[in-house]
Formats: structure tokens, C-alpha cells, sequence
């Protein structure tokens, strides 16, 4: 009723049925991204495809600025174009040996890829320099892309993040997803109630971050 209400209101306001509800959905979506999360950010990727050409332009002035490259790298893997931020990544290797974040974009680039060896061999050197790096995020990582060839090596993973985590519901929520992945309902049903019972644990500062995968938890718990 309140939905109808509001467009009506709108209707009113700008005397135009379509611009009404057009008016209506950019403010539902702005509700959702504010207090809930789940749908994708309409600007972030025209954000980051600015900040992408920005650092090539950067790089074609200073071809040996290795910040900047690492800055690059991690923009092209947050777009999906792994093939791109891993010739760029291995262009600083010899440079970038002793560092964990590197290896860490290097084997999220290789998973991505597909390269499930070479991706888990780079993972597990990020974690041997530095067993936090990213907070643990390799073994998530290393979780999903293990979850079809070998579930049970994808489950040791996941669980070494979820105790590393112990505020993400996030682990509870993939943990849950490759349980039921695996036909193990009763498994699957206990880690979504997990999520949601942490969830309502975290303090407020935590909650937004989180509440997309209590939700997500909820939704499959209710099939």
C-alpha cells in the first residue's frame, strides 16, 4: 500500500505515469544500496574503468612505477579481466617476490583462469609469507575454485577461513552453498543458521557489511 501511495505521490508531483515509476525505482534502488547491499553499484564500474585508464596513462609516462602497477592489477581483477592483470603482474615478479598481496592477485588471477595448480601454489606462498594476508581471503578463494574437482579439499579450506574469521558471515554462507552443492542438506541448513545467528551478534558497523550474506542465508534456508 505505502509502494502505491509513493507513486501515486510521485504521479502527481511530475504528472507523468512513466517518470513516476522511473522516479520510484531509482529511489528503491537507492534504499536497497543504502540499507541492504545486495544489488550491484551502478557507478563503481564507470569509477573504476576511469581509475583503470588513469593508471595507464600513468604507467606509459613511468613504464617502471611497480605501485602503480600493483594499483592497476588489482582494479583489472576487481573488472574480471584476469588475462590483463596477470601479464601485468608478471611484468613486476622479480621485483615482487617477497610480497604476500602479490602472490595473492597472482593466484586469484591463475584460479580465475582456471590454472587450479599454479593458482593454489601461488596462494599458499601468499599465506607462507604472511598467514593473514587479504584476512585470510586466499583460503576463500582456494575454496571456491576447489569446490567442483575436489570438495573435500575445498571444504578444509573454507573452514580454515571461517575460523580465521570469526565475523564473517560471509564463511558460513559458502560453507553452507558447497554443502548443499554437495547434497548435504542437514549440513548445509546448520551453516546457514550459523550466518544468521552471527549476523545478529555483530555490532552495527559490521551488520552493513554483512548483511548481504545473512540475507543470502536466509533465502536458502527457506527452500
Amino acid at each position: 500500500m505505502k509502494l502505491f501511495f509513493l507513486f501515486g505521490l510521485l504521479w502527481w508531483l511530475v504528472g507523468n505515469p512513466f517518470l513516476a515509476i522511473l522516479v520510484l525505482l531509482v529511489v528503491l534502488y537507492a534504499l536497497e544500496r543504502r540499507f541492504i547491499g545486495l544489488s550491484p553499484s551502478l557507478v563503481r564500474p564507470f569509477k573504476r574503468r576511469s581509475a583503470i585508464a588513469k593508471w595507464k596513462r600513468h604507467l606509459h609516462l613511468s613504464p617502471h612505477d611497480v605501485s602503480a602497477k600493483n594499483e592497476l592489477a588489482r582494479l583489472l581483477i576487481e573488472s574480471g579481466k584476469y588475462a590483463e592483470a596477470r601479464d601485468v603482474l608478471l611484468g613486476i615478479q622479480s621485483v615482487s617476490e617477497h610480497s604476500a598481496e602479490f602472490w595473492s592477485d597472482l593466484g586469484t588471477c591463475e584460479l580465475a583462469l582456471g590454472r587450479l595448480e599454479e593458482g593454489e601454489a601461488h596462494m599458499l606462498r601468499a599465506l607462507d609469507i604472511s598467514p593473514r594476508v587479504k584476512f585470510g581471503q586466499p583460503y576463500l578463494r582456494l575454496g571456491e575454485a576447489w569446490s567442483k574437482r575436489d570438495p573435500a579439499k575445498a571444504l578444509a579450506y573454507l573452514e580454515t577461513f571461517k575460523d580465521m574469521n570469526a565475523s564473517s558471515c560471509e564463511a558460513y554462507y559458502r560453507l553452507g552453498s558447497l554443502y548443499s552443492g554437495l547434497g548435504k542438506p542437514a549440513e548445509a541448513a546448520a551453516a546457514f543458521r550459523e550466518c544468521r545467528a552471527l549476523y545478529g551478534t555483530l555490532p552495527r558497523y559490521l551488520k552493513r557489511k554483512e548483511r548481504k550474506w545473512a540475507l543470502k542465508s536466509l533465502l536458502k534456508g527457506s527452500r
